[in-house]
């Protein structure tokens, strides 16, 4: 990979902007990790899950197994725990109630109906495979349209139709549509697919007999929001559960709601008072887990005649599946899409329905860039439908269309705040790097082999750490506020950092330690965080929506900027200077006389009270601090992405030349860091952009339930790509630094498809529907084709 530094130099040490290797990867690539499934307990059971055939049906009679006898669990057996319910205050929200197991009746191919467990999973799964079950067939509503012209035997008993919700925005649309020269429409759909971590669902349970507490070790990314509503769920009181998350691989949004399955296994742990565990395999992920990105588009631009954006008007329908989670509910996606479809673009009028509707499916669950990848991908293609309209380059329409550096800050037509940037530098930086003239040169040179090039862009903003004001908006049943920290230093000098965000791979041991490094001048190897337990951390949310760095990053800084004065009062002291005269260095306190290490401040407050000022501070070395950025609506990083293709029209293989990115998240804490969230987010839009895809028939059975039938991209379908940064702080967060964990999977089924279509664009074809199989990519060819000859005709 090519790194492109942006114009300030790194710093060479370990603080906020060097490149320092992740602290964490050295267990990783040992094996040494800490994985629920490296976990041993005496007594454990194993569990496995009855999962339903059938997407919608009644449950009309249920025969265990005789040698299943109290190892195996239906719903009427779980009388203590409740069903998992989500609300929200959004108006025309339709609440869910989901079962721990299927009470009554079935909502999707894959929901749990009973458990089992046995010393091993086979033999659970065994027992689980005895159960027999008899269903009555409903209707089934595989598809949103299905879903919408229902007129009886609702998913959910109760509801009249089956929206979840609906959403509506109108900002001067008639008025600026009526002024516009060109009417472009576009329909856009994007796929459902499943995410796919390295490690799926898993969560094991038992009871500590010496605390007295039910003890839940799960993959989360939100360990403190699963302690709260498992102990609302079982009817406890939150002191008595502890929920800690070790190694965690990968979440990318699948775990950062309350899974069905946490909760029967912690039902288990605590009605049994011994440790069980379910750990998901793939089959159960790729057809259960088939939950995020099924978006349809009707999209229409009105503009002059540049290509200039006047106004856009949208009606987008999300297919959300059977349920509402806990405890985003399916508010957040339809919230996100209506609100970020504009992107970084400075039109003015604006009008847009967005429809969420149930459907026998999994529960939608929010997935890395959460809407913002479809809305991204639905904006993008309609700019590049505008410049061929107007017969621009798509680069130069986009650049007549965003918002301009010297406008920042600037307020959008859907009320986003953008805080700092400069749009169009990234587009013409991406211009200037996939070298668009040698691009246009070579489409005319034709190629030998008989593929077409195609060039792409797609230029996204992401909303990052938004916070009070934002989720109280759409009412969630958690509404993140602030981050809190807790820093000690040890009695030996190092440093001890607690907060209660916990990674899934974002490397949070180092970037935190480098930003208390920043500020204290500890050496980072003796900077320990720890985190991922609700026993030992300060309370948070958690981790999702690109706000772990700036908002507990954050407030690691604060609460170490309350520890440095501290610090440096003692360190004075012990030099005889005055604690203005002294700063803090190489794990030094420094002054004009000398120095003492960090380690005798330490010594003098833990061991030799006797070394201490009169005036020392009582409240000793150690501080917790909370923190939100000034403005709670989130910072905005931005990019752009651009990609150069070779499509072949008689296979309909795409391969990727070329690809660009130039992205600015603010103050970088750890380019590397950055650069690998990067590359790993492109990866997974590229899954999205050409591979991936979870398709039912008409019954609800999912088609791709292994890994021969759902594909993936590997090492052979990511190209080399090239990564520009800028550095734009933001004016509300500690260091100016944004989040951007979700950026790089946002841009690159726009940027791809556009690509394609540039290639197609001879053959008047147009691809708007992901993922771009060859068999998609032949069908618009030969339906192009037929065009041509009924005009002709």
């Amino acid at each position: 990979m090519q790194h492109n530094q942006s114009d300030s130099a790194k710093p060479a040490g370990q603080g906020v902007g060097a490149r320092v290797e992740r602290k964490e990867d050295a267990r990783h690539l040992h094996g040494k990790g800490q994985f629920v499934a490296d976990m041993h307990m005496a007594e454990l059971s194993e569990v496995a899950f009855l999962r339903s055939p059938l997407a919608h049906a009644r449950i009309v009679g249920t025969t265990l197994p005789v040698e299943g006898a109290g190892r195996v669990v239906l719903r009427e057996t779980m009388g203590d725990a409740l069903d998992i319910v989500a609300e929200s205050l959004l108006p025309t929200y339709q609440p869910s109630a989901q079962p721990p197991l299927a009470a009554g009746k079935v909502r999707f191919v894959g929901e749990p109906v009973a458990m089992a467990f046995a010393p091993t999973r086979a033999e659970a799964e065994d027992l689980a495979e005895a159960i027999e079950i008899e269903f009555d067939d409903l209707p089934v509503y595989a598809s949103a349209e299905a879903a919408k012209a229902a007129s009886a035997d609702f998913i959910h008993e109760g509801w009249t139709h089956h929206n979840f919700l609906t959403l509506k925005a109108d900002t001067r649309f008639d008025e600026l549509a009526g002024q516009a020269k060109l009417v472009v429409h576009r329909s856009i759909d994007l796929a459902r697919h499943c995410m796919v971590p390295m490690e799926g669902k898993a969560v094991l349970a038992y009871w500590d007999h010496q605390a007295d507490m039910l003890v839940v070790c799960t993959a989360t990314q939100v360990p403190h929001m699963i302690r709260t509503i498992l102990a609302k769920c079982l009817g406890m009181d939150q002191g008595r559960v502890r929920v800690i998350a070790p190694d965690v691989g990968g979440a990318f949004g699948y775990k950062c709601v309350l899974q069905q399955e946490e909760l029967c296994v912690a039902w288990l742990a605590k009605t049994h008072r011994k440790p069980f565990r379910y750990l998901e395999d793939r089959r159960e992920h790729l057809i259960a887990g088939a939950n995020t990105r099924e978006h349809h588009y009707e999209m229409t631009a009105y503009a002059d005649e540049r290509g200039k954006i006047l106004a856009l008007d949208a009606h987008i329908v999300i297919d959300g599946g059977a349920y509402s989670v806990w405890p985003f509910t399916i508010g957040l996606e339809p919230g996100q899409a209506i609100g970020n479809l504009p992107g970084p673009y400075a039109f003015r009028g604006y009008r847009c329905v967005t429809e969420c509707v149930a459907t026998n499916k999994p529960a939608f669950v929010p997935y890395r860039g959460v809407a913002r990848t479809g809305v991204c991908f639905a904006m993008e293609l309609t700019m590049d439908a505008v410049a061929r309209a107007v017969g621009r380059e798509p680069w130069e329409v986009r650049l007549e269309n965003l918002v301009p550096a010297e406008l920042m800050p600037y307020v959008n037509v859907t009320n986003k705040h953008f805080d700092s940037g400069d749009y169009p530098a990234s587009l013409l930086k991406a211009r200037e790097m996939i070298g668009v003239d040698a691009v246009r040169e070579r489409q005319r040179r034709v190629e030998p082999d008989g593929r077409l090039i195609g060039l792409g862009f797609a230029t996204y903003t992401e909303q990052s750490a938004h916070g009070t004001s934002v989720f109280a908006a759409w009412g969630t049943p958690v509404i993140p506020g602030f981050d809190s920290a807790a820093v000690r230093l040890t009695p030996d000098g190092g440093l001890e950092i607690r907060v209660g965000v916990h990674s899934h791979g974002q490397g949070m041991e180092t970037s935190f330690a480098q930003i208390a490094h920043e500020i204290l001048g500890i050496d980072i190897s003796r900077i320990k965080l720890v985190h991922g337990d609700t026993a030992q951390t300060p309370y948070s949310t958690g981790t999702y929506a690109s706000r772990s760095l700036v908002m507990s990053g954050g407030a690691v800084s604060r609460a170490c900027k309350v520890l440095a004065p501290r610090i440096r009062h003692i360190g004075a002291h012990l030099i005889g200077a005055r604690p203005e005269e002294v700063a803090l260095a190489d794990g030094r306190v420094l002054g004009p006389g000398g120095g003492v290490p960090i380690s005798e401040v330490a010594e003098a407050w833990y061991l030799r009270p006797d070394r201490l000022p009169a005036d020392v501070d009582p409240a000793g070395l150690e501080t917790t601090t909370g923190f939100k950025p000034k403005v709670d609506t989130g910072a905005f990083t931005y990019a752009t992405h651009a990609v150069t293709v070779a499509v072949d029209p008689e296979t309909g293989h795409v391969e990727i030349l070329d690809y660009v990115i130039v992205e600015d998240c603010g103050t970088m804490i750890n380019p590397l860091i950055v650069e690998g969230q990067t590359y790993g987010g492109v990866a997974q839009g590229i899954g999205t952009a050409l591979y991936e895809e979870t398709p039912y028939d008409a019954n609800g059975q999912p088609l791709a339930s292994t890994l021969a039938d759902y594909m993936l991209p590997g090492a052979t379908e990511v190209p080399h790509m090239r990564i520009h940064h800028f550095e734009t702080p933001s004016p509300h967060t500690e260091f100016g630094a944004k989040g951007m964990g979700e950026g790089g999977a946002i841009a690159p089924p726009a940027a791809i498809f556009n690509a394609v279509n540039d290639a197609l664009k001879g053959l008047g074809a147009e691809v708007a529907h992901t993922p771009l199989t060859p068999r998609r990519l032949l069908e618009a060819i030969a339906e192009a084709e037929a065009s041509r000859h009924r005009k002709a005709a």
